[in-house]
């Protein structure tokens, strides 16, 4: 059955009448760009819509075999670190056990611990290794591209979908060794920005530093919980480093209570204020 539109024609004032079965009127789009172009005559001259961009959707990474063991290797990593597992199982347990890190703990201490758990997971060897003999190679592009891709093979149980791209460096350079995590799991499931910055971003930049020669800077976003992994880039002096001075998440379960409990005017503090873990 033949169907019509009857349409404004934006070139001329009459209206243009499209056949969705008649090729003189139909409708040309382009599925990639979404762009429609309309023809009200063979002779007329076309009208085309801005295009729209489609967005692909955004896949769930899928848990394997070895991920769990990965889970349960840092899970019990982090708990004979501070002496203390929950309760809870799988990775509600070890999101609490990451909060409980930083219970009692100054943002030094905990930052501190986190990386000897990262130590703990390599054998010392591997790591000496790796930063004597892999690190110096071709400027430490070899080093930074390699751990780029161990890192999204190892880590996506931990952070969620993430994929290798590249990074400018200082010198106008660009090297393949990113890691771009589409919406951090770690992030969203903590809910606090300390969480993030003294357990995660901190401590992964000082153990690839340290231990394994090669530079990084993580730099989490904080709106839509991405985060962009730079390997072989320097992270900026703390002092410059904005995300340290970012405020509390609005799902944090501290700023929360901060909101309903009443403080003294001359002790309380704005609402745009860092977070007080960070």
């Amino acid at each position: 059955m033949d169907m019509a539109v009857l349409l404004p024609n934006p070139c001329s004032r009459s209206r243009t009448l499209l056949s969705l079965s008649s090729p003189l009127h139909s409708p040309r789009i382009n599925s990639r760009s979404a762009r429609i172009t309309c023809f009200s005559t063979p002779s007329d001259s076309s009208v085309e819509v801005e295009p729209i961009e489609l967005k692909p959707l955004r896949k769930e990474y899928v848990p394997g075999g070895l991920d769990d063991i990965f889970l349960n290797l840092f899970r019990s990593k982090m708990a004979g670190e501070i002496g203390w597992d929950s309760e809870k199982p799988g990775y509600d347990g070890l999101i609490d056990t990451a909060h409980r890190m930083m219970a009692g703990r100054s943002n030094a201490e905990a930052t501190n611990a986190a990386v000897r758990i990262l130590r703990s997971l390599f054998p010392p060897l591997l790591l000496d290794l790796y930063k004597m003999l892999v690190s110096p190679i071709a400027g430490g592009r070899v080093a930074a591209e390699m751990v780029a891709r161990v890192t999204v093979v190892t880590c996506q149980w931990l952070m969620g979908t993430c994929t290798v791209n590249s990074v400018d460096l200082p010198d106008g350079s660009s090297w393949s060794s990113g890691v771009f995590v589409e919406k951090c799991k770690y992030l969203e499931e903590s809910k606090c920005v300390g969480v993030c910055v003294n357990t995660c971003k901190l401590p992964t930049q000082t153990f690839f530093k340290e231990y394994m020669g090669v530079p990084l800077v993580m730099e989490p976003n904080l709106s839509d919980y991405s985060c962009q992994f730079k390997f072989g880039v320097l992270p900026p002096r703390p002092e410059e480093d904005s995300v340290l001075k970012e405020p509390c998440l609005q799902i944090c379960p501290t700023a929360i209570r901060r909101q309903q409990i009443p403080v003294k005017a001359s002790m309380e503090q704005p609402s745009n204020s860092k977070c007080p873990k960070a």
